[in-house]
């Protein structure tokens, strides 16, 4: 019987070893059993707490989102200017954490399982609009809003675009040179609104 008071320890244990193990497998076919000992627990107590894999692997995906979240506002608070919240969201973005090779993986894994599965789909629609709107926040201050929304498109493409990149090891880019590579897109794109002294 789960001792009163560890489900909290054990679910979230359950979920980095899930992530973990899905992004050393680099794909979802990963058992109940691997998750659950790479966690230290018994797979009954793994099933106890989600139910099946398919459970498990949909909250890894919400903790993955709640994670990113938190970090984005946290970084958004600090911001001063509208381009500055541009910058925290490109840091927060490709943060140690996130760009690691085991959550790019792990990532991947679950827009391939996308494909199949309506609620992962949903989830990663909430990310996508969720960086979309965290993008706009700052751009539609500095320019005219259909500027802002191909600006912010064209910022969106490339977070995705290097982490596929950096998954398949074609042409890794750091985390840093992954920054500095979209905020001179940014830079570019925007010189001319910030010349003009920004949106009316």
């Amino acid at each position: 019987m789960p001792k009163v008071g560890m489900e909290p320890v054990r679910r979230k244990a359950l979920i980095d070893a899930a992530l973990l193990t899905i992004g050393q497998h680099g794909s979802l076919s990963v058992t109940m059993a691997e998750i659950a000992r790479e966690a230290g627990v018994s797979s009954a107590l793994a099933h106890h707490y989600f139910g099946s894999k398919e459970q498990l692997l949909l909250e890894t995906v919400r903790s993955l989102l709640r994670d990113l979240r938190n970090d984005v506002t946290a970084a958004l608070t600090n911001a001063a200017s509208p381009r500055e919240r541009l910058s925290a969201i490109l840091r927060v973005s490709f943060q140690e954490d996130q760009f690691a090779p085991g959550t790019i993986a792990a990532w991947l894994a679950f827009y391939a399982e996308a494909q199949r599965s309506e609620e992962t789909r949903r989830l990663l629609v909430i990310y996508a609009k969720r960086l979309r709107s965290n993008l706009l926040s700052g751009l539609k201050r500095i320019c005219p809003p259909d500027d802002a929304v191909r600006i912010a498109e064209g910022a969106a493409a490339m977070i995705d675009g290097l982490y596929i990149r950096q998954s398949l090891r074609s042409a890794p880019v750091s985390s840093g040179a992954s920054v500095a590579l979209i905020e001179d897109y940014l830079t570019v794109k925007l010189r001319p609104f910030e010349r003009a002294g920004g949106a009316a």
